[in-house]
């Protein structure tokens, strides 16, 4: 079954990107949904049927270690999984996103190949 996807990253161009990447992977997914921060990923969670979440760390207004955090908070949305897609892919902020729930982090930039080899498993 086709999944829903939320891209969030502040990079209106790295949303593409990764978009695409999706596609030239040959992932089965529904509809892409894109959010350009932890704020609007919240928004976007509480009112789409979104099956994954692939998140930036560094954004303007709410960065990805604190959507995590408000996220896990909220019921409604707490169990949708989040992949980290970042150029910070350091242990130390990597285990904090995972401490948080995130799932697993792919680093920029990437191909469709390891697109493919670490999130194929997801969808």
């Amino acid at each position: 079954m086709a999944k829903n996807v939320l891209l969030v990253d502040d990079s209106s161009t790295m949303r593409k990107i990764i978009s695409r990447s999706l596609r030239q992977a040959g992932l089965d997914f529904g509809e892409i949904y894109e959010a350009g921060d932890g704020q609007e990923a919240l928004v976007m969670l509480e009112k789409e049927a979104i099956d994954i979440v692939l998140s930036d760390i560094n954004m303007p207004n709410m960065n990805g270690i604190e959507f995590l955090r408000e996220k896990n908070n909220r019921p409604g949305i707490k169990d949708i999984p989040v992949f980290m897609i970042s150029t910070e892919t350091g242990d130390d902020i990597i285990g904090e996103a995972k401490s948080l729930g995130a799932i697993g982090a792919l680093k920029k930039p990437f191909t469709p190949d390891k697109v493919n080899e670490v999130l194929g498993p997801l969808m």
